[in-house]
């Protein structure tokens, strides 16, 4: 083995809290064999700066279920700010629960977020001047799924 050129020292990355996003859910639409969607019907967000708003009806959380259960998640959907700016959303991570779990989720119990994987990575874009720093930046999210919502706790990547 040669030997490893010396990697310059890096800006070490930290997350800042940007957002919450509860994005209500329809039922999940099965399309064929792994393949499935589960419709965005509406919600509400909340920035760190104090901008609310609501989240659009007609999005989707597109779902590949893997061979090992879990799912591979690609969600599309948009944001009205209250003072009517658009923001669109996409959304592509991991949701790893075991069965028994995802079964309570799918009744509606209150299942501990810590006890399953659910992280997305999140792309914003928008055409209002005031929030353009959206676009330029890359966040993550730990998320929570209850049985009629998407709970996300959005941050910055710094």
């Amino acid at each position: 083995m040669g030997h490893m050129p010396e990697l310059p020292t890096l800006r070490p990355v930290h997350l800042a809290p940007l957002m919450t996003i509860s994005a209500e859910i329809g039922a999940m639409v099965e399309v064929s064999g792994t393949r499935r969607y589960i419709p965005i019907t509406g919600g509400a967000f909340t920035t760190r700066d104090g901008l609310r708003g609501v989240v659009l009806p007609g999005g989707a959380d597109w779902q590949v279920v893997r061979p090992d259960g879990a799912l591979e998640i690609e969600a599309h959907y948009a944001l009205r700010t209250d003072a009517g700016d658009g923001i669109e959303v996409h959304s592509s991570g991991l949701r790893n629960i075991t069965p028994e779990l995802a079964a309570r989720v799918a009744v509606g119990d209150d299942v501990d977020p810590g006890l399953y994987y659910f992280r997305t990575a999140i792309r914003m874009t928008t055409a209002a001047p005031a929030l353009g720093h959206l676009d330029k930046m890359l966040a993550i999210a730990t998320a929570r799924r209850d049985r009629s919502a998407v709970l996300l706790d959005v941050h910055e990547v710094l």
